[in-house]
């Protein structure tokens, strides 16, 4: 009898220990949720931090600053991970820096970028050019399209021996899936101001007067990134023209071809930069770096955790122009 009183005691407070566990779990789950994601993301910070903590040097002699440009040109820090591609903003601030130190004589920038934002391109190639001491660029993986045209803002342009570098020319691309919407019985209505106004929309294949627009527009560009060429490199439009035609070069074959001065490696572009920085013996190396707030981090960390459906799709519909 007691054992069967003992039982059922067990049993009446089985209801009492779930809702005792759940209490627990719903107050311990939510906190170690959130620990875990503050250590991921302070790591993800601290690693951000790490990669932009500039290398000062050591030393008060003359030096020769190094500023790495790596992954694609873009014209916002909004647009993509601005940490991890080629902005206007950052390649000025990075400017900026050895603009006011002194000790600097001349800078080398390393480019490896396939290109990008045209805006973006033209935007850095005449922050190069208008900066006041000497700038050797120094071409790394790849130096290709807008890469190659931020490189005609320099002084002195060595591209390693097999360096993928050229593919002058513009290239602008569209997402159609007016035959995948139809499959799928989805329509859409768009309603505009002008006939034109549409272009470059994903729910209808191109017309051909969009066609003829987004060509003329395409061409122009494509003229303006040919003159650029001709006046860095001394070449008559003719010529450049001729090897202007999207083709991609090895660093040899763009040297024989005019794109570049020379082909070597950082240490030769460190060594004509204190050249013409006017550097008599070993130059001291100022690595420039970037220097996020913590806003840049946390964003960035964000961008990089989602891109939602809208973004995809708002971006596909976006007409851009690149040099890529």
């Amino acid at each position: 009898m007691a054992n069967e009183t003992t039982k059922n005691q067990t049993k009446n407070n089985r209801p009492i220990l779930w809702i005792f566990i759940a209490f627990i779990l719903g107050f311990t789950l939510p906190v170690c949720s959130c620990l875990g994601m503050g250590t991921v993301t302070m790591w993800q910070f601290g690693k951000l931090a790490e990669v932009s903590a500039p290398d000062l040097g050591l030393g008060t002699g003359d030096a020769v600053a190094i500023i790495d440009l790596n992954g694609a040109i873009t014209s916002s820090s909004q647009d993509y991970l601005s940490l991890q591609g080629i902005t206007p903003d950052g390649v000025d601030a990075l400017l900026e820096q050895a603009a006011a130190d002194a000790s600097i004589k001349a800078v080398v920038v390393r480019v490896n970028s396939p290109g990008g934002s045209v805006v973006a391109s033209d935007e850095i190639y005449h922050s190069l050019l208008d900066f006041q001491k000497p700038i050797v660029i120094s071409m790394s993986d790849t130096a290709a399209s807008g890469g190659y045209y931020i490189a005609c803002g320099g002084d002195y342009v060595i591209a390693h021996p097999d360096t993928l570098t050229g593919s002058i020319g513009v290239i602008s691309q569209f997402f159609v899936i007016e035959d995948l919407m139809e499959k799928y019985g989805v329509e859409a209505e768009t309603i505009t101001s002008g006939p034109n106004k549409g272009i470059g929309s994903s729910f209808h294949k191109m017309t051909d007067e969009e066609r003829a627009i987004m060509e003329s527009i395409v061409n122009q560009v494509y003229e303006d990134f040919i003159a650029v060429v001709s006046k860095a490199r001394d070449m008559p439009l003719d010529e450049v023209r001729e090897i202007a035609d999207g083709s991609i070069y090895t660093g040899r074959q763009a040297l024989e071809l005019g794109l570049v001065d020379t082909v070597g490696i950082q240490d030769d572009a460190i060594a004509k930069a204190a050249e013409l920085g006017g550097i008599t013996g070993e130059p001291r190396i100022v690595k420039l770096s970037p220097t996020p707030s913590f806003m840049d981090m946390f964003l960035t960390y964000q961008a990089s955790q989602s891109l939602s459906l809208r973004e995809i799709i708002d971006f596909a519909q976006t007409p851009l122009l690149l040099f890529r």
